[in-house]
């Protein structure tokens, strides 16, 4: 009788053990969440914003969480056209967060299903927006008027799902791969041609400074030359002046001097041998010390070229 009584009290408990486990919840700080009974929320405390431990009847009443905080939903790659005719891609995104967490769940009731529907608007308003401006305006113009209109588009089609759209942004703005090829095309063939351009101005220049450079060392050249001639020439007529003024005090050595200059160029070895007698006039000075006054003036100039 007492074991049975035993059993039955810890069958009641271990009852009530589940029935408050099935009853008790919790809701965290980035979280709110919804009292479903039968699919309806209960009237008085369906909604739940409050973090902490809750209730619910068990069995009855379920519960279904929500993201509180801001959520994000993105649109890459998109393609536009301009109203310049211009096709663009387009990556944006969405920010948004839950603000009506019934009309959430009836309308998308997941995040997953509000990503989707939220994808579709944010398109479309991209689309709506971007058609009316032309690509300069987009990229660089108004884009900051542009994602704002954006914003609010997509804000009217969002909070049908009980969410409200927090920011919209333009991310980048691309010409497609294939328009990109040929801008990129277009843009190397123009800056060959600027190279080519510049290359043959440098040649020029170069051509320029080289003649400048030639000329330069023609005159430069041809004035040292006039000044070495010139230094030459006065060096020559000084020397003939200062060799005059010796023959003049001195006509005797001088004949010596030049009979000895003559001396050494006639006797130079590998020159042109020739005969001449040993009493000719020419070597007079092996046998006497002084010269006749006919060799005197027969023999010639130390600075004029001996014959052979």
């Amino acid at each position: 009788m007492r074991s049975g009584l035993l059993f039955a009290l810890a069958v009641a408990l271990l009852i009530v053990v589940v029935g408050l486990g099935g009853a008790l919840f919790t809701v965290s700080q980035t979280e709110q969440a919804l009292v479903l009974r039968f699919g309806e929320p209960v009237a008085g405390r369906g909604l739940i914003t409050q973090p902490g431990l809750h209730f619910k009847i068990p069995l009855i009443e379920n519960v279904v969480t929500f993201d509180n905080r801001i959520l994000d939903v993105e649109s890459p790659n998109l393609e536009v056209l301009a109203s310049d005719n211009q096709r663009l891609e387009v990556d944006s995104f969405i920010r948004y967060r839950i603000i009506d967490a019934l009309r959430f769940y009836q309308t998308v009731n997941s995040v997953l299903g509000a990503n989707n529907q939220l994808g579709s608007v944010l398109n479309s308003a991209v689309r709506r927006v971007l058609s009316e401006a032309n690509q300069q305006q987009i990229v660089k113009e108004e884009r900051a008027r542009l994602m704002t209109e954006i914003k609010k588009q997509a804000d009217k089609e969002a909070r049908k799902f009980g969410v409200e759209v927090i920011d919209a942004r333009i991310r980048r703005v691309d010409l497609p791969q294939q328009i990109s090829e040929k801008v990129f095309g277009r843009m190397q063939t123009e800056r060959q041609r600027e190279a080519a351009e510049y290359r043959a101005q440098g040649s020029e220049q170069a051509q320029k400074i080289t003649a400048k450079a030639d000329r330069d060392v023609i005159v430069l050249k041809a004035e040292a030359q006039r000044q070495a001639d010139q230094m030459k020439g006065e060096g020559d007529a000084e020397r003939n002046r200062i060799f005059a003024e010796a023959f003049g005090k001195d006509p005797d050595f001088f004949a010596f001097y030049r009979s000895m200059q003559a001396y050494e160029n006639a006797f130079k070895p590998g020159e042109t041998r020739f005969l001449i007698s040993p009493r000719s006039e020419f070597f007079r000075f092996f046998s006497a010390p002084e010269p006749s006054p006919a060799l005197s003036a027969e023999l010639p100039s130390p600075d004029q070229p001996q014959k052979k």
